[in-house]
């Protein structure tokens, strides 16, 4: 088995801002798992805010190169376990792309959609919102308008968001989701919940900051609204933590390691009653590709990231106004343009 790496510069359609960072580019790494002729693929993409960049993934990666070309790949559960002492990080990013490449090459070997492989179906796949992020109020409707969609995530975090929803919603009657990525305190959240519900927001996503669990505690008791973990879910822990704290948990296949344990998160939240997410984080179609295998099991996604980047690097699934449509191709469906 052969480890090739690809490295790219992903450009944005449009500067995205978050409260954390706003980027124009998205570096990403492409791992690539050859054998004889079928190749798996998997992405990670740099992310600064968790001290994650190409160089360091790649340094991680070639330094087990010897161990990842020498092993037989015939169980890719198997394959994370024992890759896992070598790439264990507080960030697996890693890990994730070299997960989810072992997971598409296993799959295109059985010739089968990964979905398949799983014993999945596709019947009841939830759609994918679009996301919108921080900009004045007058870009994000321009950024709505551009993209007509039945489902947006809007990104807030600034002292006018409740006045970013009222404008947003003069324009549309699709459904909000609303993320705030940290920036409100309870009593902002509480209170926001009930203007949000009136303009139709589904639910709000990680409101406060990760580490404030007694402050939670109170908003998962008043909030009108449902409210999903993220920064507050990383690893398969965090699952059983955010049970009465939060509605429901967004899985991050970057965030806790790949596709092995982002099943393993999605059956533990069934099991004690919480809702399923999982989000993208910039990706390409590789990384897109590899969230749409997923579907089948999860309640939302936000897997928008092959809208917002100019993806000239790969191919794979597509979406029609919010619907996923995976390519007719073995594995994830994801490859990359020669």
């Amino acid at each position: 088995m052969q480890l090739i790496l690809h490295s790219f510069q992903l450009p944005l359609k449009h500067t995205f801002t978050i409260t954390h960072e706003s980027r124009d580019i998205q570096p990403t790494l492409i791992v690539e798992l050859k054998d004889g002729n079928f190749s798996g693929f998997g992405e990670a993409t740099e992310t600064p805010y968790y001290g994650v960049t190409i160089p360091k993934m790649i340094a991680q990666l070639e330094a087990i190169r010897p161990i990842i070309e020498q092993y037989d790949l015939k169980d890719p559960k198997q394959f994370w376990q024992d890759m896992f002492p070598h790439l264990e990080d507080e960030h697996p990013f890693a890990l994730c792309a070299l997960d989810i490449a072992a997971n598409d090459l296993w799959a295109k070997k059985l010739k089968l959609p990964l979905y398949q492989a799983w014993g999945l179906e596709t019947s009841k796949n939830p759609i994918t919102d679009y996301t919108i992020g921080i900009d004045t109020i007058e870009k994000m409707v321009s950024k709505m308008k551009e993209m007509p969609f039945p489902l947006y995530k809007i990104k807030l975090g600034t002292k006018e968001d409740i006045r970013i929803v009222q404008e947003l919603r003069k324009h549309t009657d699709a459904v909000f989701r609303v993320d705030a990525n940290t920036a409100w305190g309870v009593e902002e959240t509480i209170q926001n919940a009930i203007a949000l519900k009136e303009l139709g927001v589904e639910f709000i996503e990680q409101p406060m900051k990760a580490d404030n669990w007694e402050g939670m505690k109170k908003v998962f008791a008043a909030s009108v609204l449902p409210i999903i973990a993220d920064e507050s879910c990383i690893v398969e822990e965090d699952v059983a933590r955010c049970y009465g704290f939060f509605h429901g948990v967004n899985v991050k296949l970057m965030k806790c390691g790949g596709l092995t344990p982002a099943l393993r998160m999605i059956a533990h939240a069934k099991q004690i009653g919480l809702k399923v997410m999982v989000g993208c984080m910039t990706e390409s179609n590789v990384g897109c590709s590899a969230i749409a295998q997923l579907l089948p099991l999860l309640d939302y996604v936000d897997m928008d990231g092959i809208l917002l980047v100019d993806d000239q690097i790969s191919t794979g699934v597509t979406i029609d106004f919010g619907k996923v449509i995976y390519a007719q191709e073995n594995g994830t469906g994801a490859n990359l343009i020669a």
